[in-house]
């Protein structure tokens, strides 16, 4: 029987193709070389970095927080955050020192309490904001978006806001323009908070193009140029009405009244008894 066969050497051990190259062949970590390492020196870190930008972000926030409440100095000059302005609001004198970045309807709102002028979109696309402006030079007031409006730039104008239209055409005491008395007859809103500026903007309608007849010769010239106010409670018709009826091309009465209710199948108008 021949002798058994010498047994051969163990084979090595392969290193493991799946380990990354900084592991060693039995799984464990290699020392970081020295060339990797961070390099000395005196750089800022991340820390210190983010500490600071945060500390002057926080500086410069504070310093302007709040425009629509910068001061008025005493002697009426440009202060740190902004600008003397002298106009008229509805009658009366302003002179006041104002932040460049404060809009009108923020003035009016934050600062006189004059909250008829209403904030909607903020974007100038609601018309809840309008409001009348003559600046000098001009040979009547426009309506203008508040929201859009710098209240710096208005240095010598007059502003006009819901609160003052009364008075603007000579009303007093608790008498309504003539626009607010067709709202009100025509049932021309619902929810209310677009009226203020629907009143504006119709009152400004009223007066543009005198020698061409004005814009209420028909409904459809109306809508047109009262369509940068938007009514979602969708009170058109009767805004309509309103308008006609204050510029005398529509007889003064509720329009509700030419309604047709159908009833057991008869029809008869709202107004009959």
């Amino acid at each position: 029987m021949p002798p058994p066969a010498a047994a051969s050497p163990p084979a090595a051990t392969p290193r493991c193709p799946s380990l990354p190259p900084c592991c060693d062949g039995d799984g464990s970590f290699l020392p970081e070389p020295p060339s990797a390492a961070a390099p000395p020196g005196d750089g800022v870190s991340r820390r210190t970095f983010l500490g600071a930008g945060s500390a002057g972000v926080a500086l410069v926030s504070s310093r302007g927080a709040n425009p629509a409440a910068a001061a008025t100095d005493a002697d009426g000059e440009a202060t740190e955050n902004g600008a003397p302005v002298r106009f008229t609001l509805n009658g009366e004198q302003r002179s006041e020192t104002l932040d460049p970045r404060v809009t009108l309807v923020d003035l009016l709102r934050e600062r006189h309490g004059l909250t008829g002028t209403k904030k909607g979109c903020d974007h100038g696309a609601c018309g809840s904001c309008t409001v009348h402006i003559q600046r000098p030079g001009d040979e009547a007031p426009t309506r203008q978006l508040s929201c859009l409006t710098f209240a710096a730039t208005l240095d010598g104008a007059k502003v006009t806001t819901i609160e003052g239209l009364p008075a603007a055409v000579g009303a007093k005491g608790e008498v309504l323009h003539p626009l607010q008395e067709a709202f009100l007859r025509c049932d021309a809103y619902q929810c209310g908070y677009c009226t203020p500026g629907q009143i504006m903007s119709a009152a400004a309608l009223l007066k543009e193009d005198p020698a061409g007849g004005g814009h209420a010769g028909s409904r459809e010239m109306v809508r047109e140029w009262m369509s940068g106010n938007l009514c979602r409670c969708g009170a058109y018709p009767n805004i309509v009405s309103a308008v006609r009826q204050t510029a005398g091309e529509e007889p003064e009465e509720d329009p509700s009244a030419a309604v047709v209710i159908l009833s057991s199948g008869d029809a008869q108008t709202s107004g009959e008894s």
